[in-house]
């Protein structure tokens, strides 16, 4: 299976309405929340190579690489994240 790329990154933090946070450095910081709470957070690169893995978002969004695959490529909505969130006990 392909690796996750900062252009599935960053649609797997739109689709989960992740607040980006420019930082100082390689990476900017996807956050978020549910219900005011800041549940998640995963850097994103900003260098120019988009073929360069961003592997540790499942870890980060705790989910498994082919259900972040899912959420990025639109088949998972932010819903059934939650819902796979709320089952482990991470909300």
């Amino acid at each position: 299976m392909a690796a996750i790329t900062k252009e599935l990154a960053i649609k797997i933090a739109k689709k989960l309405g992740a607040e980006i946070q420019k930082r100082e450095g390689a990476h900017d910081l996807a956050k978020v929340h549910h219900k005011g709470k800041l549940i998640a957070h995963f850097g994103i690169r900003r260098g120019s190579r988009k073929d360069l893995g961003h592997d540790h978002i499942p870890e980060a969004i705790h989910i498994r690489t082919g259900q972040a695959k899912l959420l990025g490529l639109c088949p998972m909505l932010k819903d059934d994240w939650i819902k796979i969130m709320s089952e482990k006990g991470k909300l």
